[in-house]
């Protein structure tokens, strides 16, 4: 069914008016974190304390441990708190919280406790923040029992997908891409579709590339590109990764008979290769080949532009890494 919600205007204003909504709907939700109430570092939660007031939308100091171990102990108290995490890289000061203790309470509490937390997090390279401000890291967290990861591509996504975190009754780490938040909402219609759920964003029949966030947009301008010329590409955006739609991913790779997994993170040890054996294993004997995949080289993003540039994946390295898996 389509989204009978009005349609945010950019990926930025999603998340802004989204909070906004599901703070204005229900009082236990709250929002904290490093600079929040002044708008934080790129303007996510602009406006919002001065709405809801400072009680609801709390500053803290600079230590991420604290900030998300209190988020904890307030989604155990009954609050919903929405913590940003300012990048993702932050995410690794404050693991123990989120691994050993927001992951793991409801599961050694018998079900006794429920942890409604939302992590709000940003990642990404290709602005030259360098290599302790660049990475993405979802498949470490996707890797943790008890933890859904979701990674919208679209503003409508955002919304949809931000609603839904606050309204779980887990953990949720929500994945911004920061070179997103400008990007605008396309004109079309619109399905709302749940957590677990991929979208079809292109349909074809000769190959499938599986992406999220920002790689959803690359992998659509990769179509464009002339060595594909004529090749019907399935783009199917992920949306999150726990959970993991693989039944949608099945039936498209089962008729195109080829895929390319592609992420932003690094792609040694990366989520692309849990998902090309997951297809593997169910499609062996129905495949024309390998399913392959394509990440961030392993390396530390650099600083330098046209470094960054070549370790990341790109339309360009997405189409030739399609045109090889056709021409095998």
């Amino acid at each position: 069914m389509p989204s009978a919600t009005a349609r945010p205007r950019k990926y930025i204003h999603a998340v802004r008016e989204t909070l906004a909504e599901e703070m204005e709907a229900d009082a236990d939700v709250v929002v904290i974190g490093i600079d929040v109430a002044a708008g934080s570092v790129y303007g996510a939660t602009k406006g919002l304390a001065e709405r809801f007031g400072p009680e609801r939308v709390m500053d803290t100091p600079i230590a991420e441990a604290g900030v998300v171990g209190a988020a904890v102990g307030a989604a155990m108290a009954g609050l919903r708190p929405v913590v940003e995490v300012m990048y993702m890289d932050f995410i690794s000061v404050c693991l123990d919280p989120i691994v050993n203790q927001a992951a793991k309470l409801r599961y050694m509490t018998g079900g006794g406790v429920r942890i409604p937390l939302v992590i709000r997090t940003q990642t990404g390279g290709g602005r030259s923040s360098g290599a302790q401000h660049s990475q993405s890291l979802e498949g470490m967290l996707a890797h943790v029992p008890g933890l859904k990861v979701f990674l919208p591509s679209d503003p409508r996504d955002v919304a949809d997908l931000l609603r839904a975190a606050i309204r779980d009754d887990g953990p949720v780490v929500f994945v911004e891409n920061r070179r997103l938040y400008n990007s605008p909402t396309p004109d079309g219609p619109w399905e709302t579709l749940p957590p677990g759920r991929a979208r079809i964003v292109a349909p074809g029949d000769d190959v499938t590339v599986i992406a999220w966030g920002r790689m959803v947009g690359d992998a659509l301008a990769a179509c464009q590109d002339e060595r594909l010329a004529g090749v019907g590409v399935e783009v199917i955006d992920l949306r999150t990764l726990v959970p993991l739609d693989l039944e949608t991913l099945l039936a498209s790779v089962r008729r195109t008979g080829r895929a390319l997994v592609v992420h932003e993170a690094v792609e040694g040890f990366g989520p692309g290769a849990e998902i090309a054996m997951r297809l593997t294993e169910e499609l062996l004997y129905e495949i024309e080949g390998p399913i392959r995949r394509l990440g961030a080289l392993q390396a530390p993003i650099p600083y330098s532009p046209p470094l960054e540039e070549a370790v990341l994946p790109g339309p360009a390295s997405i189409a030739g890494a399609v045109r090889a898996l056709l021409d095998d």
